[in-house]
């Protein structure tokens, strides 16, 4: 008795990671009912990357890290991760200054090349 084969590549997750929109300033009252949201997408949709869209968080400050530090937490332990969209400049800077490392939407991880880029070949250059 055989079964059909299922539809797709069979090791690729083709669902759209779970987006979580942070509103502007967020009360520390706020932080854990937003943990607990991470924690849900993680487990309701099987995703295993929600994208926090920050645009609308304000100034970042030591409450914004800390919101993301947080929410990278809850994340971690519900097996994800959290990737950022639209974040501040400035946030970003922030960010690095205490050492926090966030993916951002739209741009390349670690060892990929940035989409679109070719390296250049010039003519004589021998062939290693």
């Amino acid at each position: 008795m055989s079964s059909a084969r299922p539809a797709g590549l069979p090791h690729v997750d083709a669902k759209e990671p779970a987006v979580l929109v942070l509103p502007g300033p967020v009360t520390r009252d706020e932080v854990a009912a937003l943990c607990a949201q991470v924690r849900m997408l993680l487990a309701g949709r099987g995703a295993r990357v929600v994208v926090c869209d920050v645009g609308g968080l304000g100034p970042p400050g030591l409450a914004v890290v800390d919101l993301l530090a947080r929410l990278e937490l809850a994340a971690r332990r519900a097996g994800g991760q959290i990737r950022l969209r639209d974040p501040d400049p400035a946030l970003h800077a922030l960010l690095d200054l205490v050492g926090l490392r966030f993916q951002v939407e739209g741009e390349a991880e670690d060892r990929e090349p940035a989409l679109g880029v070719e390296e250049a070949v010039e003519t004589g250059d021998p062939a290693l």
